[in-house]
């Protein structure tokens, strides 16, 4: 009875990360808990250490690294640890990868308290099963998690602090930065361009042919030329035109119908990686903003039954689903959809090498009988829109195949072969939630029953010209996948490293596509010509794959690190010694002597455009030139349809440019609605939680940022807000313009976000 007592009047510490989860949590464990946050790292390599050569770890030492308290989390470390002592066990419960395996490292090496107090617990879902259940089984920390973890920030310091400095020394502006995986996928960029650049169209014709039996009309495609394909074949109009005389002497002859039913399996439930990629497809999301939304979905909502979380863990490149999840899933697709929707055998996916016990799960909804509708009322808009996504994937990648039935027919005139095709769905399956594709659905019944030997009539021959198209530019989504192909970086690296390259004005983004700006391409190939290991893809996926050997035991972390550093630092070494300054040449000549322009840094930090002739020629332009001369050569429709609907009629609104600069104008006749542009931030007003942040001007012209739903809204900032959130107070994050360059700050406290937490 005595020890009955003293079970009930245990209480019990919880140490979560994010705040957003405390609410979640606290409803599932009860009042026996307590539940704070560490308000994510603690600590970190001191940004400043003499005795380590400034990098905060001792290379003649094994790497030892030598950790800090973050500025600004004293306060949350003293209270952690106030609170140590008031309980009798304490969960560390940070998030189940290899950074929150780190965070919990962290928050124990600074807890005061026995080690048998604390247990570290983790769950890749907030649901009472799995928290719980996690109580219930708690373990130790991971340590090879967390050398994996420590490894890659000594690594990413390392490649940063080294190489930066050879930018500062050749290009003069000490705002510049390098880092171990951010270079690279600026590499890809700027690669990609060079392609577009050097590509040269090559002119090719397709000839069509309108072609009709008993009145159905249909149309058909020279194929093949005496059995060879002649796709892309035709070079010019002289060689179409000749075909299209010959074939208008020709009968038009049915060779071949093939009638081919097929199976379409639906894919794997999102991973971290595609899930950015359909978020960006098909909502027009950038990774960061989807990261953002998935992890609000995760934490917890509020429903009508309290803070619930909707998702499971959003960073994870684990393709299994668990065996509740798959019931769950089995009974709402028996009972809405029926029997045939679900298919003979459940659907495993396993994804290369993985081991399906993993304890990682792909992401899917935590409830799968949540419906996105049945709570719709309780999200906003893109909570709503991210949460429909991930269910109907994921719901859809349970169900039974989508039946095609296939049509193609062959059609003989003389020499050549003429080719028509459709495609008709005869069983939906999956395809009733989720389509990967979205291809266009072509009904079977526009080419007419057709029997071989059948003889069709020629209505008409279209001959049509066609150039080849150079490589398109990356978006964000075709740069999460070309980044995931090579195995660069991981999911849970890639909004960072997007956001950098584009912060840094190395790349910009215009109409989705991201752009080199002239830095970013002048920065790249210094880094390329002098660097090739560091910036080689091969070598950049090596090195992750080698973080994963140290979290799977199969490598020790310092002789990873060992072997990285001394070739590495031979390399620095010898570049240093040898750097000379160079001019980053604009393609744009002084209006004054006609000698190139190139891009030059102020004392301050502000980049400009000046004379090479210089100090015998002192002109001078502003950067905004290179900006307009980029609009001048990127052809834009006249009237170019945005977002936004008309909150008059719901009608597309398009952009137009008046005399006092762009505004947007409903596209219907009988409304005509129109409203200020205001460029968006893309980044949440946490005021009113429905509006977005957009730039505005004062009546002085004084720039700055507020809420879009003003004047319900009134939120309003004086700097740009970066869409990150103080680790400290909890307020947005915004960049801040300094004299010696730019810096990110906390828009309410003194919190002020330090060099290495920008790098990657």
């Amino acid at each position: 009875m005595a020890e009955t007592a003293k079970k009930k009047k245990e209480k019990s510490l919880v140490i979560v990360e994010s705040p957003a989860k405390s609410k979640t949590i606290k409803k599932i464990l009860g009042d026996g808990y307590q539940i704070e946050a560490s308000f994510g790292h603690i600590r970190n390599l001191p940004t400043k250490d003499p005795k380590t050569d400034n990098l905060g770890f001792d290379v003649d030492n094994n790497f030892e690294p030598k950790f800090e308290i973050i500025p600004g989390k004293k306060a949350v470390v003293k209270k952690l640890n106030d609170l140590a002592q008031k309980f009798d066990k304490i969960y560390i419960a940070s998030d189940p990868d290899r950074e929150g395996e780190a965070i919990a490292w962290h928050v124990r090496q600074v807890l005061k308290v026995p080690d048998e107090k604390i247990k570290r617990i983790e769950f890749n879902e907030i649901t009472p099963k799995a928290v719980k259940y996690s109580v219930e089984h708690p373990r130790m920390i991971n340590m090879d998690m967390v050398q994996a973890q420590q490894t890659r920030q000594i690594l990413d310091k390392l490649v940063g602090y080294k190489l930066s400095p050879v930018l500062w020394k050749q290009m003069g502006n000490y705002n510049l930065s390098a880092g171990r995986v951010q270079s690279v996928a600026l590499r890809m960029i700027c690669e990609r361009e060079d392609e577009i650049e050097a590509f040269v169209p090559q002119e090719y014709w397709s000839i069509h042919a309108e072609l009709a039996k008993d009145g159905k009309v249909f149309e058909a495609e020279v194929a093949k030329y005496k059995d060879k394909p002649v796709e892309k074949n035709i070079k010019n109009e002289e060689e179409a035109q000749k075909i299209v005389d010959y074939l208008k002497n020709s009968d038009f002859l049915v060779s071949k119908v093939t009638n081919k039913s097929t199976k379409r399996k639906p894919t794997a439930p999102f991973i971290t990686s595609t899930l950015q990629r359909a978020a960006s497809s098909k909502l027009g999301f950038g990774v960061q903003k989807t990261m953002q939304v998935a992890q609000r979905l995760y934490e917890g909502i509020e429903l009508e039954s309290g803070a619930v979380g909707l998702i499971t863990y959003m960073r994870t490149d684990s393709t299994r689903v668990s065996d509740d999840a798959m019931a769950m899933a089995k009974d709402f697709i028996l009972n809405n959809f029926g029997e045939k929707y679900y298919p003979e055998t459940p659907n495993i996916y396993v994804k290369g090498k993985q081991n399906v016990q993993d304890a990682h799960e792909a992401i899917r909804p935590s409830y799968p009988e949540r419906t996105p509708e049945s709570i719709k009322q309780y999200l906003d808009n893109d909570q709503y829109r991210l949460y429909k996504l991930i269910w109907d994937k994921f719901m859809s990648s349970q169900m039974a195949n989508a039946e095609i039935a296939n049509k193609s027919i062959e059609i003989t005139a003389g020499d050549y072969t003429l080719r028509a095709g459709t495609s008709k769905v005869t069983f939906d399956g999956f395809l009733k939630l989720y389509n990967d594709a979205e291809e266009e659905k072509v009904e079977d019944s526009k080419i007419p029953d057709l029997e071989k030997g059948d003889r069709v009539d020629c209505n008409k021959i279209t001959p049509k010209q066609h150039f080849t198209q150079p490589p398109p530019r990356y978006n964000e989504a075709s740069l999460v996948k070309a980044l995931e192909e090579y195995g660069i970086g991981r999911p849970s690296t890639y909004a960072t490293i997007i956001t950098v390259i584009q912060t840094r004005k190395y790349v910009e983004k215009r109409d989705k596509a991201l752009h080199p700006t002239i830095l970013g391409r002048a920065v790249s190939k210094q880094l390329v010509t002098q660097f090739s290991d560091i910036m080689d893809y091969k070598f950049t996926a090596g090195m992750e794959e080698k973080l994963d050997k140290i979290a799977d035991k199969k490598a020790v972390w310092n002789k990873v690190l060992k072997d990285f550093y001394d070739p590495f630092m031979e390399e620095v070494n010898s570049v240093m010694k040898t750097a000379k300054k160079i001019n980053i040449e604009t393609g744009i000549n002084c209006p004054n002597c006609g000698k190139p322009m190139v891009v030059r840094t102020s004392k301050f930090g502000t980049q400009f455009l000046g004379c090479s002739g210089y100090p015998d020629c002192k002109t001078v332009m502003s950067m905004n030139v290179l900006s307009e001369q980029n609009e001048e050569n990127t052809e834009t429709p006249p009237e170019e349809i945005c977002e936004e609907k008309c909150e008059k009629c719901g009608s597309d609104m398009v952009f137009k440019t008046g005399p006092y600069g762009k505004y947007l104008e409903c596209t219907n006749q009988n409304c005509k609605h129109r409203k200020p542009y205001h460029k968006s931030t893309g980044v949440k007003c946490p005021k009113c939680g429905k509006g977005v942040i957009v730039e505005r001007k004062s009546k002085r012209g004084t720039v700055f940022y507020g809420c879009n739903q003003y004047p319900e809204c009134d939120f309003v900032l004086w700097n740009e807000p970066t869409g990150e959130v103080c680790p400290k107070c909890g307020s947005l994050l915004v960049k801040k313009v300094l004299k010696n360059g730019d810096t990110i700050v906390c828009s309410k406290c003194a919190y002020k976000k330090e060099a290495e937490e920008n790098a990657e």
